[in-house]
C-alpha cells in the first residue's frame, strides 16, 4: 500500500482466500484491504490518536437511510450527546477529490446533520464547516480536534 499523507500507524494485515485484510479495531474484524480501506483505516487512527476523538464516539460503515435509499458513509464522529459532529467520505488515494465527492457527503449529511464535513483521499484533506440553517459550508484550515 502506498505511504499517505498522515501519520504512520501499525496495523495487523494478513492473507487469506478473500486477499489481503486488515484488522479494523473500530468495527472489530478484519476486512479486505483495499486502497480505499487503507485510507480509511489511517484515517481512524489519525482521528482518533492525534484529534483525540474517542473511539468510542468514532462509527464506520453503517447504514443510513436517504430519500429512501441506502447510503453508507465512511466515517461519522459523534459528539458526547451522540450528535453527529463529523461525515468524512474516504476515497483511494489516486481518486482526484471533486466536487461530485463533496456533493456524495454532502447527501449523507442530509441525513446526519453534522456540522463538519471531511473528504479526504489520504494524500488531500478537505474539511468544511455547514451551515444547517442555510445549507452554505465554509472551508477550515485545520480539521477540528475532538473537544468535550
Amino acid at each position: 500500500m502506498v505511504e499517505l499523507n498522515l501519520p504512520q500507524f501499525q496495523f495487523k494485515v494478513k492473507e487469506t482466500e478473500k486477499g489481503r485484510e486488515i484488522w479494523d479495531e473500530f468495527r472489530k474484524k478484519y476486512v479486505v484491504l483495499t486502497p480505499e480501506e487503507w485510507v480509511r483505516q489511517h484515517f481512524l487512527k489519525f482521528l482518533n490518536n492525534y484529534l483525540k476523538y474517542p473511539k468510542s464516539l468514532l462509527k464506520t460503515e453503517f447504514e443510513i437511510k436517504y430519500n429512501k435509499l441506502k447510503k453508507r458513509p465512511d466515517i461519522v464522529a459523534y459528539n458526547n450527546s451522540g450528535h453527529p459532529l463529523m461525515v468524512v467520505e474516504c476515497k483511494a488515494p489516486e481518486v482526484k477529490i471533486s466536487n461530485d465527492t463533496f456533493q456524495q457527503a454532502a447527501i449523507y449529511n442530509q441525513t446526519l446533520k453534522a456540522r463538519y464535513l471531511v473528504i479526504t483521499n489520504g494524500m488531500d484533506h478537505f474539511c468544511c464547516e455547514q451551515d444547517l440553517k442555510t445549507g452554505t459550508f465554509q472551508f477550515v484550515e485545520k480539521i477540528p480536534v475532538y473537544e468535550h
